[in-house]
């Protein structure tokens, strides 16, 4: 069963059951999004949001392993080595009309953003964990010392975020 923003928002403390219920009202009387709701409401921020989607989307989309899944290599070459890395995504192959797109829960937002700038709307994507997405870039788009320093990058980040990412 597909879990609503506004639940995530709540188990992950974000906001109250009471708070969730008036956004959730409001959302009733005038169809504005619960997001957008949320922080003129409650002051959530852009960044809680996007953590409620990413891990939403999580839910619902398939994980992988990305060094097991079957890479189109002409598909893999439509991104340079630097934009892999730095926006942490995979292309794997065309899936009918549409592009398959391997990345983490972690980095889904910035990839979602860079991907449909780059491909266009005709994409979509599945998960790996971090680790299994950096040892896939490693094979696919090797970049000397690229892995430790985005390893250390995201422990920094998880340590300044109170451990929680």
């Amino acid at each position: 069963m597909r879990q609503r923003i506004g639940e995530i928002l709540v188990r992950n403390g974000v906001i109250t059951p009471v708070q969730c219920a008036r956004i959730l009202d409001e959302q009733t009387r005038t169809h504005r999004p619960f997001g957008e709701l949320a922080e003129i409401m409650f002051n959530v921020s852009p960044h809680q949001l996007e953590d409620a989607w990413a891990e939403q989307y999580e839910l619902i989309t398939a994980r992988v392993d990305p060094l097991t899944e079957r890479v189109d290599r002409l598909v893999a070459m439509q991104i340079t080595r630097r934009q892999a890395w730095q926006f942490r995504v995979l292309p794997l192959r065309m899936d009918g009309t549409e592009l398959l797109i391997c990345t983490c829960r972690e980095h889904l937002p910035r990839a979602v953003r860079f991907a449909y700038q780059h491909f266009g709307t005709g994409c979509y994507f599945v998960m790996a964990s971090k680790d299994q997405l950096t040892d896939a870039l490693e094979h696919y788009y090797p970049m000397e010392g690229a892995a430790s320093v985005l390893r250390a990058a995201d422990e920094a980040r998880q340590l300044v975020r109170g451990g929680v990412d």
